[in-house]
């Protein structure tokens, strides 16, 4: 069996989403379970590279997690050509130009949603990206969620029988802090950050829309 090191170039893993959920409960998790096995039996281990601007904080969870490579300049770390994929959590209003610049390196994409804060910016990435022969993909989590995919499961099973509509109820669960402490104040809520509920959590609901029901016909 074959141990095949996979380089990764992790920005902005010092945010809540990008410790949390990219670094300590996949690439992390991932290397403490030996890799991922392949159909060949071979196994690929992830090797990733901390980037971020502030050197302690990367130093520190570098040293916390067991990583060896860390590194405030993203520019040199791009031009290493052992490391393959730029994987990016950082704001949203900066992604287009960290992911031009990682294509121009010739790295493939792997990032969080949205891509940018507009469709033409978003365009321009994907083509540049396709232009390239490169392999991209923004985080669909939602589908590997416990309950969506008992739904899918109910869902090819025939249970629902024709499915002519779907009921989609969603909130952010924002306590107001009269009562108790408020929840998050976080840039999600903030479409000056990068945020708000369209840029925010539209995207998933669609994704989520069309691999569990199907094209979106109409909209009420």
């Amino acid at each position: 069996m074959a141990v095949h090191r996979l380089g990764i170039i992790m920005n902005g893993i010092t945010g809540r989403m990008g410790l949390n959920q990219h670094l300590v409960r996949s690439i992390v998790a991932i290397r403490a379970q030996g890799g991922v096995t392949l159909k060949n039996g071979d196994r690929m281990m992830p090797d990733p590279i901390l980037v971020g601007r502030n050197a302690e904080k990367i130093e520190g969870l570098a040293k916390k997690y067991g990583i060896d490579r860390w590194t405030t300049d993203l520019d040199k770390a791009l031009e290493d050509k052992n490391d393959t994929i730029f994987f990016d959590a950082a704001t949203t209003q900066a992604r287009p130009g960290l992911l031009n610049k990682a294509i121009a390196a010739g790295k493939h994409i792997y990032c969080e949603k949205p891509i940018a804060t507009n469709l033409a910016a978003a365009l321009d990435v994907i083509q540049k990206a396709n232009a390239k022969g490169l392999k991209h993909g923004t985080v669909q989590d939602k589908l590997f969620l416990p309950g969506l995919k008992k739904l899918a499961m109910l869902r090819d099973s025939g249970f629902f029988g024709r499915m002519l509509s779907v009921r989609g109820e969603f909130g952010y669960w924002v306590f107001e802090g009269d009562w108790q402490e408020a929840q998050r104040p976080s840039w999600n809520y903030r479409a000056e950050d990068g945020g708000g509920m369209i840029l925010d959590m539209v995207c998933h609901w669609r994704y989520v829309l069309d691999n569990l029901f199907g094209e979106v016909r109409a909209v009420s």
